[in-house]
């Protein structure tokens, strides 16, 4: 499977609310974003830790998921590889993003 073999979603249902982990490499928290619904649009507050870059990540796919299930939706996110070049970060940004893709995909027929 590759390099980023253990990159993975992790789903916590809180009430009405959902948290997703999203990881790998050396796991941590790098940023958080939670996306929620004001007057019928999707909004997003985002906290990144200093020197880390996963937010630019979770708050498209935080907003992606709160309104895709039209409820609130933090998404944590920490992933670290060693020594990555420009291409395998694209890699780790795509297998992410799908494995929220798959993740909703399988919420929408669940």
């Amino acid at each position: 499977m590759g390099r980023f073999a253990d990159l993975s979603l992790q789903e916590i249902v809180l009430g009405r609310d959902v948290l997703l982990l999203v990881s790998g490499g050396e796991r941590h928290i790098g940023a958080s974003s939670t996306a929620y619904w004001v007057d019928g649009q999707v909004r997003v507050h985002t906290c990144a830790v200093p020197g880390h870059k996963e937010h630019l990540l979770s708050e498209a796919l935080a907003l992606r998921a709160a309104a895709a299930l039209e409820r609130t939706v933090t998404l944590i996110m920490g992933i670290h590889y060693e020594q990555l070049g420009r291409d395998e970060i694209g890699a780790v940004s795509l297998k992410a993003a799908a494995l929220v893709d798959d993740y909703l995909t399988r919420a929408a027929h669940g």
